[in-house]
């Protein structure tokens, strides 16, 4: 399963391979099934340590990246474009920085991802466990049973993906800035399982229809002859931003509190969050002006 999927999601994400109107049933796939594996890893992981100690879970992991490499190897060649395409292709990722510069409406995506892998994603990644054992006082079973929670909340916003009407990206994602900003607040207030539960659950539904919008979004307004290099910028605001997030916010945490550092966070979350999708607008809305071709996509079984 892991092999069919690592090669559809690359499939979809190089550049020219896929048509921006099908990529929100993609997007909305690839999230499906990674929110399947989170919903599967906690308890995994939970029997594992449980029989053989935890360096066992770090070694399954590591075993597990030998179905990403399969997936890379297998890859057939790119279809080539024209001419022109395959020149321009030949510049590097700066073209790409270049581009997402002049571009507003994805200039404002990739910032409205950095705004949450900054002030949000540390709260249910890096400090959760910190947050289940010091401030409510629980054990690894009830962290295991919040990142399930975790799971099952991105699962849903994955399938509510696909509802959303065009017309209503704008409502939508600025509902979920709020949902987030609550979320992260409530858990700032939390000293019960059921009320943290409740707010990662939120939480989960709406990162995960927002990070599927932006990047929906994102590939739509991106040329397809530049479509690898912005997804990679786009990337860079969380896979890049995420390592340098956990260290900064941790840090705080330790000045003021885990509790304040919260409360901050989603303060500062909402403000500038909203603050970005007014300068985007209704241009979330936008149809993409030229398509690129439906490409002819072989089995991935």
């Amino acid at each position: 399963m892991r092999h069919r999927l690592l090669r559809f999601c690359l499939r979809l994400v190089w550049a020219g391979w896929f048509s921006p109107t099908a990529f929100t049933s993609g997007t909305s796939s690839f999230s499906r099934r990674c929110s399947a594996f989170r919903l599967l890893g906690p308890s995994l992981a939970g029997l594992f340590v449980g029989w053989w100690g935890a360096a066992s879970a770090f070694f399954a992991n590591a075993v597990s990246f030998f179905a990403l490499i399969v997936a890379l190897i297998s890859l057939p060649p790119r279809v080539k474009g024209s001419a022109e395409e395959e020149e321009q292709r030949r510049s590097g990722i700066l073209e790409g920085f270049r581009y997402v510069r002049s571009h507003r409406t994805i200039l404002s995506m990739i910032a409205l991802i950095a705004l949450t892998t900054i002030f949000v994603f540390p709260t249910i990644s890096v400090m959760l466990p910190l947050y289940v054992r010091n401030i409510l006082q629980l054990g690894p079973r009830e962290l295991g049973w919040l990142m399930a929670v975790s799971g099952t909340g991105a699962f849903s916003g994955s399938l509510g993906l696909l509802t959303i009407a065009r017309g209503a990206r704008l409502k939508f994602m600025s509902g979920n800035v709020l949902a987030i900003a609550l979320g992260v607040f409530l858990m700032s207030r939390s000293h019960s399982f059921l009320l943290t539960a409740f707010s990662m659950g939120i939480l989960a539904i709406a990162l995960s229809m927002n990070f599927g919008l932006a990047n929906t979004i994102v590939q739509e307004h991106a040329p397809s002859e530049l479509r690898g290099r912005v997804s990679a910028v786009f990337g860079l605001s969380f896979f890049g931003l995420m390592p340098i997030a956990g260290l900064v916010v941790t840090g705080f945490s330790d000045l003021v509190g885990m509790r304040t550092a919260l409360a901050v966070a989603s303060v500062i979350y909402g403000v500038a969050a909203f603050s970005v999708l007014s300068l985007a607008g209704r241009h979330v809305c936008d149809r993409p002006i030229s398509p690129a071709p439906e490409p002819e996509l072989t089995s991935v079984a």
